[in-house]
């Protein structure tokens, strides 16, 4: 059985990451969705429970996904979760230099290949930081996340004084 470890910190999960992982899932046997809580990245919108709550509801149509959060060294993930390959998404080149040594530690780490999957380019702007930016101003992000996101975004910043 081959396992996909798609790992992100997924604040907020949005379309781009939602095409990441249903390309995934005509690869592989089983996908595992792995929210990250990451130190080097400000001040999360969302804690791990609440980006796996959307998370789930934004992929239920998706049976061979599951979905964990962990706060711990992606390739201790990798080797929990039986993964096979971790999977990650590329909006641009300039995505590459950064994921590249990445992919480079964890196999050393691990021995677990990374696969990069170039996101389409409808997608290739789509930035979880920039969503966050745009709905705190009340911008519409409608078009770039699935429902669960977008509601969960608009009670985020209800009301919230600029």
């Amino acid at each position: 059985m081959t396992i996909a470890l798609i790992p992100g910190s997924f604040d907020p999960f949005h379309n781009g990451h939602l095409e990441v992982v249903e390309r995934a899932t005509r690869l592989f046997d089983s996908v595992v969705v792995a929210a990250l809580r990451n130190p080097q990245k400000s001040q999360a919108l969302f804690d791990l429970d609440e980006r796996r709550e959307m998370m789930a509801e934004s992929m239920a149509h998706l049976p061979t996904v599951s979905i964990v959060s962990v706060s711990t060294l992606l390739v201790e993930v990798a080797h929990d979760v039986g993964a096979t390959a971790i999977v990650k998404g590329l909006r641009a080149v300039s995505d590459f230099e950064s994921e590249l040594q990445m992919a480079q530690m964890n196999r050393s780490l691990s021995g677990v290949e990374t696969l990069f999957i170039p996101t389409s380019s409808s997608h290739s702007f789509i930035a979880s930081r920039l969503l966050r930016e745009v709905a705190r101003y009340g911008g519409d992000v409608a078009p770039f996340v699935p429902p669960a996101v977008l509601r969960r975004l608009r009670e985020k910043f209800e009301g919230e004084e600029l």
